[in-house]
């Protein structure tokens, strides 16, 4: 191969007693980054960041949660099958996490906190939709770093080496694979983009922008899924998450046209309290 993509050579790295997994530090690096532009977004549209603070605290306790939960739900044979330690469900630190569970467990912690904070969970979920297409984006050079999830075999320039010993069975032979993770990560960036360009465009708001990033995410990731060769349930020749993904495009789609019919445009203040007054402006790029 004249051109190709190296694979990192290392994983982790130790710190005295404590094993510092790459794969964890793009996590936390991707809810850093979501966490301080949404704390921007949310206080442009008069929100304290304090209260955003708290929201996301336990939106984000809860979305690992759900996101445990859904790699052991769907991978149940993993931890409850002949041979294996249901204990082992436990062992976050082993890997094993999905986005889906993530969102949909992360949403109910956000919504709780909406609720008790007197706040429009539609309005608070239009905050943070671009930021968690970064955070998924940056959470995908995880897997670069792990060499997993990726690809079918190809000799493109862009085709991603794999060490022989984690190249899976029946495809040993091989040396380079689409690069997912990249391929992923890429849409996830244009689809933050989109995003904001759509919210300026339609002054897209009630959810209705969340409801937008549910398509685009899962539109993409469809295709993507598509190239994956890593072992996982299928259900009549077709991944698990190929289904989660059609099932949840279409209830985005369906959401999207139905806040559409139900709401106007999107307040520019959904956050500020009466106290604050109309005429108080703030600098239009934090909205950004």
């Amino acid at each position: 191969m004249l051109l190709s993509l190296p694979s990192p050579s290392w994983s982790a790295f130790h710190l005295g007693p404590v094993t510092i997994h790459a794969y964890a530090l793009c996590i936390l690096a991707g809810i850093a980054v979501a966490w301080a532009w949404g704390t921007r977004r949310f206080v442009a549209r008069g929100g304290q960041a304090e209260t955003f603070e708290n929201i996301t605290g336990v939106a984000v306790v809860f979305g690992i949660v759900g996101a445990r939960l859904y790699h052991v739900i769907t991978d149940y044979q993993l931890y409850f099958g002949p041979g294996s330690n249901p204990i082992d469900a436990l062992k976050i630190w082993q890997g094993g996490l999905g986005i889906w569970g993530a969102v949909a467990l992360g949403a109910l912690g956000a919504w709780i906190m909406c609720r008790r904070s007197g706040l429009s969970f539609g309005d608070f979920a239009d905050v943070v939709a671009p930021t968690l297409l970064v955070a998924q984006a940056m959470g995908r050079l995880g897997n670069w770093f792990n060499q997993e999830l990726f690809g079918r075999p190809t000799t493109l320039p862009w085709g991603l080496e794999i060490d022989a010993d984690h190249r899976p069975a029946g495809f040993t032979q091989y040396a380079t694979f689409h690069p997912t993770f990249l391929y992923e990560l890429v849409w996830n960036l244009a689809g933050a983009a989109f995003l904001v360009w759509a919210e300026r465009r339609w002054k897209l708001g009630w959810g209705r922008l969340f409801a937008l990033y549910v398509i685009v995410y899962c539109f993409g990731r469809l295709w993507v899924e598509r190239l994956r060769i890593d072992t996982v349930n299928t259900i009549g020749g077709l991944r698990l998450n190929e289904y989660t993904s059609v099932v949840v495009f279409l209830i985005g789609l369906v959401l999207f046209m139905w806040i559409g019919r139900r709401h106007g445009a999107r307040r520019d203040r959904p956050f500020a309290t009466p106290a604050e007054g109309s005429s108080e402006q703030r600098d239009p790029r934090l909205a950004q």
